[in-house]
């Protein structure tokens, strides 16, 4: 892609003017071009997405390069799969991988991984998204589930769509709640001030989420989050609006004071400590419903260890 900026462009910031003249493209996504090195202004590369475009500028936009096929025993490596038949699989994510990619690209994601394990999958959303019916965030851990037949895919939908599946995520927050449960009832939608972020806004879609304190830890605290609703970021949205942001989310943080340090000799996380730790749905063709859980992954584990310990000392 090759166009110059148009005069209403003028001193906007890079990725945003990117976002504009990419039909399709999010600003994250125009982000991500920016810092992978693939956009030219002036047929210079430039990394800054803050960087303001002038009028008439040339941006071009590199393409994607396409991912090396994945092989099956990367596959399972990778992605375990908890349960499987011909209709359904369980698979369990580990943080850092996509749930399904936009395009083309280097990234392999669970989509493309399940394909190698389980063989041809249905494709009902028409959107090169083969056997997915929910997400996860690309840094969140933990379980979905993964259609193997076009039936299963529909039934799936439907029931994630009816709110029937029941998910359970485990979330380690900033803070310590003032109750031991509590539901957070507020709408959320795109954030006015970064189009690319979600945030609780009037005029935003419901949004349900309950949750439950599991631990108390001196600052921070374990908690059991349950969505009955699937807005994008729910969990970390909701939690950040009642001022107890996930530790490790980047995005979403209290707009109060700062979330505490973590104590000294706890890894600073390279994502946010939310899992999928829970899942419970209706076989889409047997009819009975089916319950799966998920071990908090390894850094998670560590993390929490650090905080009991930091806790324990009453530091």
């Amino acid at each position: 892609m090759s166009r110059a900026v148009p005069a209403e462009l003028d001193g906007e910031r890079l990725d945003r003017a990117l976002a504009r003249l990419v039909a399709g493209a999010s600003r994250s996504a125009a982000r991500r071009w920016v810092e992978q090195g693939r956009v030219k202004v002036e047929g210079q590369p430039h990394e800054r997405p803050a960087r303001p475009v002038r009028t008439g500028e040339r941006i071009e936009l590199e393409p994607e390069p396409r991912a090396e096929p994945v092989t099956a025993e990367q596959a399972a490596e990778t992605l375990p799969i908890l349960f499987e038949d011909e209709h359904v699989a369980v698979v369990d994510k580990p943080a850092g991988l996509l749930t399904h990619r936009a395009g083309a690209g280097l990234e392999v994601s669970v989509s493309e991984l399940a394909v190698e394990l389980l063989g041809p999958l249905p494709d009902g959303q028409g959107e090169g998204r083969p056997g997915i019916v929910h997400r996860l965030d690309r840094q969140t851990s933990g379980l979905l589930v993964v259609a193997r037949s076009e039936a299963a895919q529909v039934e799936l939908m439907r029931q994630f769509r009816e709110r029937e599946v029941s998910k359970t995520y485990s979330a380690l927050v900033h803070g310590e709640p003032r109750f031991d449960s509590e539901w957070i009832e507020e709408p959320i939608g795109r954030c006015e001030r970064h189009p690319d972020r979600m945030a609780v806004r009037d005029g935003g879609r419901e949004a349900s989420t309950f949750y439950e304190t599991r631990e108390r830890l001196a600052g921070f605290s374990l908690l059991a989050a349950h969505p009955h609703t699937g807005r994008t970021h729910q969990i970390r949205v909701h939690l950040a609006s009642i001022g107890h942001p996930v530790v490790g989310d980047r995005v979403y943080r209290t707009a109060g004071a700062p979330p505490r340090a973590l104590p000294p000799g706890a890894l600073d996380p390279q994502r946010q400590m939310l899992h999928a730790a829970e899942l419970m749905f209706r076989h889409p063709t047997e009819g009975d419903r089916r319950s799966f859980s998920s071990p908090l992954p390894d850094d998670f584990v560590a993390l929490l260890a650090a905080l009991r310990a930091f806790a324990a000392d009453g530091s």
